[in-house]
């Protein structure tokens, strides 16, 4: 179910592990879906063991759908930012 305007929108972060990515995300109301996956590097279609061996340039990332009356993006960074260590290079 979405909120008034029925926009959804996309947004993409990559910060380490995905899988601890979509935990935070998954139960806020007004996220409709979250997706897993790597984004950036060099290689096509990467398998999860290539992308931690750090030899394919690509970094874990989340994409969630969202519907923007209800979970404002800018609620979504602030929740990116609690996830995340911007001084770690791994990540």
């Amino acid at each position: 179910m979405t909120g008034v305007n029925n926009q959804l929108e996309l947004a993409t972060f990559a910060g380490g592990c995905f899988w601890c990515m979509v935990k935070p995300f998954d139960e806020q109301p007004g996220i409709v879906k979250i997706v897993s996956g790597y984004t950036g590097g060099h290689v096509e279609y990467p398998t999860y063991e290539e992308v931690c061996s750090n030899t394919t340039g690509h970094y874990e990332a989340v994409q969630i759908t969202f519907d923007p009356t209800l979970f404002p993006y800018e609620r979504l960074l602030e929740l990116f930012w609690q996830q995340i260590d911007p001084t770690d290079v791994s990540a």
